[in-house]
Formats: structure tokens, C-alpha cells, sequence
């Protein structure tokens, strides 16, 4: 852009001194101009994070054995569930897994509380240390190397039911590789978007591996396929992902074709006795 000529007067010597004036006025303008300029573009940057900045991998997802679409795709999903800001935000979420036991996990503070009604057995488990308190046939349990197997049994349980519930906000968790494998029909012929979820050195069974299907209008998972081993030619379970309802912040599926996850909710705050007492909390 060329410089504005300077401003003329008839006036002996007031040419050359308004010019200089005009300049140094011109010179300042523009590197303030500059300065809103770039602060301008910085804002909005910052406030238009793309969806993989707004969803980052957890340390250890193996991005190098991934695909840019797969993974682009996990952000979609992260984003129509509710957002990850609004994951990790996330307290306390209860369910009832096929009807045969409650857990109540505090996800932010790693402890679950697990209920078998059948045989009046609890379990108190700190995720962290892998440690806690169990109650089995309405006994509490006081030999170290028999809680020490229940608490190894606990943490087996919350990881299974767990992922029943929340697997699509784990599509980048530590240990998966994802691959986009193309377009499929589900078992009720709507057309979806096809993951692959393989592991490596996470969870009870990283053998296993998964194909997820995402709705191609609403973003959501709306089937999974297990398969027991990572070269299984066939799945030994397809089920569908139906029912999302929004619980606070973040929506959750429950309908599992013939099993279902029920009793669901998310709460900011449950009494702290529901990790360190057996009697069944008020929630």
C-alpha cells in the first residue's frame, strides 16, 4: 500500500515539518493497525479450536498406526456426544449393567462402587491403587490375598461395563489404533461410516478387537461388532447403540438390541459414603 503524500501549507518551512509529522503520525497508525490486526486473528484462532485440538489423544494412543479420516471421524463423535470439555467434566455416572449389578463411578476422582444384588456382594475399588473394601454373601471379606483377587475381579467388572457405556468418548484412549475401514450398512440398513479399534497393551483383553459404526447424518455410534481376536474372520457379537438420551452434559446410549443398560444417570454430587460404606446410598 502506498504512503499518503503529506499535507501542504504555504507557510515558509511548514512543508518539510507537517510531512515529517504526517509520517511519523502514518507509521504509528499502521503498527497499530498491525497489532489489532494480528490480536484479532489470534483471538478467533484461539477460540476456533479444531476438533482434534478440542479433543486431544490420550498419551499413548498409537497415532502412528492410525489414519487422519479415522481419526477425524472420533472427533466428530466426541463432538455430537456432547463435547470433550463436557466428557471431562463429567462426575459421577450410574448404571445397571443387563440387570445384574449397579456401579457408581466417580470418573474424575477413579473409584467405582459396584452392587450385586444376587448375592448381596459389594465392592469398593480405588481405581488408582487398586485397592479397597469388598463384601460378599453380606460378609465383609478380611483375608488380604482373597480382597486382593476381589478387588482384581472388581476392576475386570468396571472395565467391561464401563466400556458398554462409554466406549465412543474412548475412540482415543491409550493403547487403541483406529483405522477407517469405509462405508456399511447396520443390521437395520442404515448406511454408516466403519471403524476399526485394535489394542496394545491395555484393558484385560487387548487381543480383541472392534469394528464401530457411525451414523452418517447424526455422527453417533449406532452399531459395534466384537470380535475375539484382532484376525477373527467373523464377529462373535453385533449389537446396536440406540437410545441416546442427553444426562447433564453428554448423551448416552442404553439399548443394546436384547441386553440393555438401565438405571442411568450423571451426577455432580453423591455422598462420599457411597466409596467407603456397604449400605446402598441415597442418591
Amino acid at each position: 500500500m502506498a504512503k499518503p503524500p503529506g499535507t501542504f501549507f504555504v507557510v515558509p518551512g511548514g512543508f518539510l515539518n507537517q510531512n515529517k509529522t504526517m509520517k511519523s503520525t502514518f507509521n504509528v497508525l499502521s503498527i497499530l493497525f498491525l497489532f489489532l490486526g494480528l490480536l484479532a486473528c489470534q483471538t478467533e484462532t484461539s477460540s476456533d479450536a479444531t476438533p482434534a485440538e478440542a479433543n486431544p489423544a490420550a498419551d499413548g494412543f498409537r497415532a502412528e498406526l492410525s489414519d487422519a479420516k479415522a481419526i477425524a471421524l472420533a472427533d466428530t463423535v466426541m463432538e455430537a456426544m456432547g463435547g470433550r470439555q463436557a466428557w471431562d467434566g463429567t462426575r459421577y455416572l450410574r448404571w445397571t449393567f443387563f440387570g445384574r449389578r449397579t456401579l457408581l463411578w466417580d470418573k474424575q476422582q477413579k473409584r467405582v462402587r459396584i452392587d450385586v444384588p444376587g448375592d448381596s456382594t459389594v465392592f469398593l475399588l480405588d481405581l488408582a491403587t487398586k485397592t479397597g473394601k469388598a463384601m460378599v454373601n453380606g460378609q465383609t471379606v478380611t483375608d488380604e490375598a482373597k480382597l486382593d483377587t476381589l478387588m482384581d475381579q472388581a476392576e475386570s467388572i468396571w472395565i467391561n461395563d464401563s466400556y458398554w457405556l462409554v466406549m465412543p468418548y474412548k475412540l482415543k484412549d491409550s493403547g487403541v489404533a483406529l483405522k477407517y475401514i469405509g462405508q456399511d450398512t447396520t443390521a437395520d440398513g442404515t448406511m454408516a461410516d466403519v471403524l476399526e479399534l485394535t489394542f496394545e497393551e491395555v484393558g484385560n483383553t487387548p487381543q480383541n478387537k472392534y469394528l464401530v459404526y457411525i451414523d452418517r447424518e447424526e455422527r453417533l455410534v449406532s452399531q459395534w461388532a466384537y470380535f475375539p481376536t484382532a484376525d477373527a474372520e467373523a464377529p462373535a457379537i453385533v449389537t446396536p447403540w440406540k437410545g441416546y438420551r442427553p444426562y447433564s452434559d453428554i448423551l448416552l446410549s442404553g439399548d443394546r438390541g436384547r441386553g440393555k443398560l438401565t438405571d442411568i444417570a450423571v451426577y455432580n454430587k453423591v455422598p462420599e459414603e457411597a466409596f467407603s460404606n456397604f449400605a446402598e446410598p441415597e442418591l
